[in-house]
């Protein structure tokens, strides 16, 4: 019998805050030329999870920028906020292993706790062994344990004691709406996305992923996370503070600074070339062992957009 081999699968997960950025060019690049570089698929997700902070228009908007700038996904776009009930479904397995727990803490009462790799409190196990006396469950806790080590195609070796520098992660939250981390796991599952490629500021999450991953029976895709671009200050450019978007009038512009971003080295010439030539070129000279791990100089700005330090 021949054997089916599956067809290799990345995407680009961007959240509708704000419109697209440069750091979130930078990941559309590397996560499709990636994708492309492999023969495989390239999926757009809109990780609307989060409903408060998001906004269809702003989903709509980094949509039409991405057509804009001559990206081409694989099939439709999927939108989070329309799969509760599989993430029910799946927090229902969960919950029947016994791998999850009512946790009654508020925001303030672990707001002493030490903080963990991410920066936020690690949770100090309070409602672990069954909710205190006086407490109501508010949230839904995974039961983290052991360690998680894995290799990212451009960060290197990593290795993460769950217990000590994250703690049992929510999954699903006192507003009752589903994590992102429960979320990306069962969506990447789904999709059959076998590459994850995006910003390193997400590199902390992805031991808590791959945990999950294991429980669920779910396969662990590659990962490869990208330097983060940041501002003249050295904060990382994001849409919470407040990032300009990209130039749509001008997309090769734009997509050169996010190739060198990439480790890349256009030609001269390709700055008077169409959008066609540069993905053209682009998919050609694509190598993602030239990315580098950080990157120490401000991002491209409009006056000056060729400028980058790897």
């Amino acid at each position: 019998m021949r054997q089916i081999v599956p067809v290799p699968c990345g995407r680009f997960a961007p959240s509708p805050t704000g419109p697209l950025h440069f750091g979130s060019l930078v990941a559309a690049l590397g996560s499709y030329l990636e994708a492309k570089a492999r023969g495989g698929k390239w999926l757009v997700r809109i990780e609307d999870v989060d409903r408060p902070r998001c906004r269809q228009e702003y989903a709509d908007s980094i949509l039409a920028t991405l057509a804009a700038f001559g990206f081409e996904w694989d099939g439709e776009v999927m939108y989070q906020s329309r799969r509760t009930a599989r993430y029910r479904e799946v927090l229902e397995t969960l919950q029947r292993q016994g791998a999850v727990y009512p946790c009654g803490c508020t925001r303030a009462e672990l707001a002493t706790a030490p903080p963990g790799v991410d920066g936020a409190p690690v949770y100090p196990g309070t409602c672990r062994g069954g909710l205190p006396a006086g407490k109501q469950a508010r949230a839904w806790r995974l039961r983290v344990s052991g360690a998680i080590d894995f290799v990212d195609l451009v960060q290197g070796p990593q290795h993460q004691d769950l217990a000590r520098e994250v703690g049992d992660c929510v999954l699903l939250r006192a507003d009752g709406l589903f994590a992102y981390q429960l979320a990306v796991v069962v969506d990447d599952a789904d999709q059959g996305v076998d590459h994850v490629v995006r910003g390193a500021d997400l590199i902390h999450s992805t031991a808590r992923q791959i945990f999950l991953q294991r429980l669920l029976g779910f396969p662990t895709p590659q990962h490869a996370h990208l330097p983060v671009a940041v501002d003249a200050t050295g904060a990382k450019l994001s849409k919470q503070t407040r990032a300009a978007p990209v130039e749509a009038r001008d997309p090769v512009v734009s997509l050169i600074a996010a190739a060198r971003f990439l480790g890349m080295t256009p030609p001269a010439d390709l700055c008077r070339a169409t959008s066609a030539d540069f993905w053209s070129w682009a998919r050609e000279n694509w190598d993602l062992a030239r990315v580098p791990k950080r990157i120490t100089a401000p991002v491209p700005t409009p006056d000056n957009p060729h400028r980058h330090n790897a």
